[in-house]
């Protein structure tokens, strides 16, 4: 099988092209769409935003001259444009899965409630699905994944986000028969947990990022979602309630992460986890049982074992989707989904005392954070998935900072599709 560089040109030798349509035209948005321009057999068709002008200079920004945009209004308009070779706008999200000509889907937006639809219709109008969204994939990625098996589509997290990115050092190591031991990924700074979009806002205008965005980077939430899509689609668990999350370099990690009785933090191999100090990148540790391949592991510089790190120093994010795209369209290949039921949940915690009858928010907000669990514990204790949380959840008693809420302390918004697509998996599997 040749590369996907290769099957791209040829593509375009063909004068063909995967057709792409993306939701979502922030920082991610605009670099995806920037990259996808640079590529052969691959074009971005149709970009979808709230806001029109941040989907016009999605495109302006990758050179596409004003001429060749199409505000599109109504699905016909745009199945119009898109057959006449224009880049198309909206800010109507379905007609991102919709349109006639679209292969691919992408979703970016972040919003679990909004991935949950988007994904659904994708599925339903026999497309692609490729989820930049991980908060929507580890509430209901099961599922979702189990519906579009049996659409006949791929369901797939993204390359280049961390768990994608863990997910091929994963399948390269698997592939080899290597005992893996350990993945993860770097985190760029200590978790501070009272962390809102007020105490991140100048940081986050800096980095042209949404307030909230880095917020649930800074409060721990968003590496505790990504370690959950890292175990989903691996088997793997955290060894504790919200991982180690231990400081240290790449040369230390093959000794931290051995077993307590052996000097390591672990008390169970087979597990996900986080490491300040090694950010931008990401890890698997791996030993074997084979004295001939410890003897070539030590003659390749790779430490003196047992245990040996493979560690890529970088993630390039969004740049890196269009790869998942390709591999969706030409080889009906996932880069990273859930492998069945639920491994791992993140866990809703109360960022400040709360009152009974006042309304949460959400990821990266006020009210909230979360916190990686294993599925089957935070299920026996009734722990609330943090994805489930919205605007019209209502607190029913009193809890303090710091407290795992569970289902009972809150009344749960039960007319969105992710609680719908919750309420499913759950029952199937």
């Amino acid at each position: 099988m040749s590369g996907i560089n290769n099957q791209l040109k040829r593509l375009e030798e063909k004068n063909q092209q995967i057709k792409v349509s993306l939701v979502g035209a922030g920082l991610m948005g605009k670099g995806m769409v920037s990259q996808m321009m640079l590529m052969k057999g691959m074009i971005p068709s149709l970009v979808v935003s709230r806001k029109i002008e941040d989907a016009i200079e999605s495109y302006t920004l990758a050179g596409v001259s004003k001429d060749d945009i199409v505000i599109g209004r109504t699905l016909s308009e745009i199945n119009l444009a898109m057959e006449k070779g224009k880049f198309v706008v909206t800010d109507v999200t379905e007609y991102a899965t919709k349109a006639n000509l679209v292969d691919v889907v992408v979703d970016a937006t972040g919003i679990p409630d909004t991935g949950a639809r988007i994904a659904m219709d994708s599925i339903f109008n026999h497309k692609h699905i490729v989820m930049v969204n991980v908060e929507a994939d580890v509430t209901v990625g099961p599922i979702l994944n189990k519906l579009a098996k049996s659409a006949g589509v791929i369901y797939t997290g993204t390359a280049g986000d961390e768990p994608g990115s863990v997910k091929e050092i994963y399948d390269f190591a698997d592939a080899l028969g290597f005992d893996i031991v350990a993945i993860g990924k770097g985190k760029n700074n200590p978790i501070d947990w009272d962390a809102t979009p007020d105490t991140v806002r100048q940081k986050a205008l800096e980095k042209k990022l949404k307030p909230l965005r880095l917020a649930s980077f800074v409060d721990g939430t968003n590496t505790m979602i990504e370690m959950a899509a890292m175990a989903n689609s691996t088997g793997f668990i955290p060894d504790i309630r919200g991982a180690h999350g231990p400081t240290a370099t790449v040369k230390e990690l093959p000794d931290l992460f051995r077993l307590k009785e052996d000097g390591g933090i672990l008390n169970n191999y087979g597990v996900v986890d986080y490491v300040n100090g090694i950010a931008p990148g990401v890890f698997a540790i791996v030993t074997t049982k084979l004295p001939q391949v410890h003897e070539e592991m030590k003659y390749l510089s790779m430490g003196d074992g047992p245990n040996y790190v493979l560690y890529r120093p970088y993630h390039l994010t969004s740049l890196e989707t269009p790869i998942t795209v390709a591999k969706a369209m030409i080889h009906n290949e996932a880069t990273i989904a859930p492998i069945g039921k639920p491994v791992a949940e993140v866990v809703t915690i109360a960022k400040r005392d709360l009152k009974k009858g006042e309304r949460l928010d959400g990821i990266g907000e006020y009210t909230i954070l979360g916190s990686i669990e294993v599925y089957e514990k935070s299920k026996e204790e009734r722990l609330l998935p943090i994805g489930l949380v919205n605007g019209n959840t209502i607190v029913r008693q009193d809890i303090k900072k710091g407290e795992f809420i569970t289902y009972d302390m809150v009344d749960l918004d039960t007319s969105t599709m992710v609680y719908k697509l919750r309420q499913m998996q759950e029952e199937l599997l």
